[in-house]
């Protein structure tokens, strides 16, 4: 099947910073793809190219099969990470006019506007000017503006920003359910924990760099079951110090251990079962955290490793 997106040898500079450094990705159509990394990472100036809100300095993007240029305007519905809405403008009058801008007559683009402020919470607010709305509530207009006409690809750029645990829910609820309906989603984020859940193919960034990319489930089996996830009562701070243990994610009564190659997980919880109250134990494949860490963290100079589908 064709990509939904496209990038080879994408570079772009700003004055002396490379930002984006020779980026070569496929973004799988029907499925929700992570484009992850830390902050500054390269992620948003990526998305920017593929919006064709800026131009790459060298390289090539396409959007399901099309230079994006001639292509993404029609095709992807777009959340950017600052919100683009017009403060005095009523909200769904700010929705009519996103509408109209992909070919909606106002009379459409106001039916569709009240249909998306049901299914976000948000109706009662409809005829509120954006400057009365909280963050996450303006979050929820420029997301009704990215959906607007069914866009076959949505780019949604930290979209959970600003948002409290109740509506981040309902924000992951419609977009599971656009995706069932066939959307491409591609998600970008800092966020392990909710692209570990989200996603189906990763691609991680760092100094502008490729870092990782491949589907999610491949790239855990690649990292082996050399976790351990052990839940407990007491005093934990000796772990790391235990014969076998590489690197030990600590959270105070919950620890992600990490296994030198060749370690016996059986000797972890024996040297520990009399120092602790052991409640969970636990072998795993790392988490997509602890993968984020070990890939980004001290890392000067990025190698590319791609997990393939097979």
């Amino acid at each position: 099947m064709e990509p939904a997106i496209s990038l080879r040898g994408v570079v772009k500079s700003f004055g002396d910073f490379r930002a984006v450094d020779q980026v070569s990705l496929d973004i799988p159509a029907g499925g929700i793809f992570g484009l992850l990394g830390p902050n500054g990472a390269g992620k948003s100036t990526t998305i920017r190219m593929i919006m064709d809100i800026i131009r790459p300095d060298t390289g090539t993007i396409t959007v399901l099969g099309k230079p994006a240029a001639e292509n993404v305007r029609r095709h992807v519905g777009y959340l950017p990470e600052e919100r683009g809405l017009y403060k005095k403008m009523k909200v769904l009058d700010v929705l009519e006019f996103q509408g109209s801008l992909k070919g909606k007559t106002p009379k459409e683009a106001r039916a569709e506007a009240k249909t998306w402020l049901e299914k976000l919470e948000i109706a009662d607010w409809a005829d509120k000017k954006v400057e009365e709305l909280s963050k996450g509530m303006q979050q929820k207009i420029q997301f009704a503006a990215a959906v607007l006409g069914n866009p076959p690809i949505l780019i949604l750029d930290e979209p959970f920003s600003g948002m409290d645990p109740l509506n981040q829910n309902l924000f992951k609820d419609q977009i599971l359910d656009l995706n069932r309906q066939g959307t491409t989603i591609v998600f970008s984020t800092h966020q392990m924990e909710t692209a570990e859940r989200l996603c189906k193919e990763i691609a991680l960034i760092n100094k502008g760099q490729l870092v990782l990319s491949g589907p999610l489930a491949k790239i855990k089996a690649g990292f082996g079951k050399n976790s351990l996830l052990l839940e407990y009562d007491g005093d934990g701070s000796f772990l790391l110090g235990l014969p076998g243990v590489a690197k030990v994610d600590a959270f105070g009564s919950y620890s992600e251990i990490r296994l030198e190659a060749g370690a016996d997980p059986q000797s972890i919880l024996h040297a520990v079962a009399g120092r602790l109250n052991v409640s969970k134990f636990e072998i795993v494949a790392p988490t997509l955290h602890n993968i984020f860490i070990e890939k980004v963290g001290g890392t000067a100079t990025p190698i590319l490793e791609r997990v393939g589908d097979a």
